[in-house]
């Protein structure tokens, strides 16, 4: 059961303007994903049956790590989407997909601020591995006006070597 309310997310999103390459500028901690992990990126491109073929890549003692995934929308407002990154024939698994909710997105589709309604995830993208203070402070209040414990949010590291 939750216990914080529901999780607002953006009105809409133009899928064919959000899938490319989005740099992670910051995370919560998570276990599948290493606190020593550098360079983390994203890029996202659809798939013939129309859901988005997620590919996360970081680097991690010097060597690329990637993995692939698979995002559904859940409604027409494409804001909420479920991520699987199981083998493609476990995927029908329910308890296997994480929440992927879009809960801010500036105009040009430069950042985004992406969390799960559990508050248990978190992540800052865009489309440069940098993104200034002023915008990063921002996106970082409204998580926690949102219910997120920043505290321990981990700014990933950007070493010069793109995984996008």
């Amino acid at each position: 059961m939750n216990q914080h309310s529901s999780l607002a997310t953006v009105p809409h999103v133009d899928l064919q303007r959000y899938l490319g390459t989005w740099y992670e500028v910051a995370r919560l901690p998570m276990r599948h994903e290493p606190e020593d992990a550098t360079d983390i990126s994203a890029h996202y491109s659809l798939n013939e049956d129309g859901s988005v073929r997620v590919q996360n890549r970081c680097l991690r003692g010097g060597n690329l790590e990637e993995s692939i995934g698979q995002a559904k929308p859940i409604d027409d407002s494409n804001s909420k989407l479920e991520v699987s990154f199981l083998p493609e024939g476990l995927r029908w698994i329910p308890f296997t997909k994480g929440d992927y909710w879009i809960m801010q997105l500036d105009a040009a589709y430069t950042s985004a601020l992406v969390g799960s309604p559990d508050r248990k995830y978190l992540w800052l993208l865009a489309r440069l591995p940098q993104m200034d203070a002023t915008t990063r402070d921002h996106y970082i209040a409204y998580a926690q006006q949102q219910g997120f414990d920043t505290g321990p949010l981990i700014h990933t590291p950007h070493t010069g070597h793109p995984t996008g």
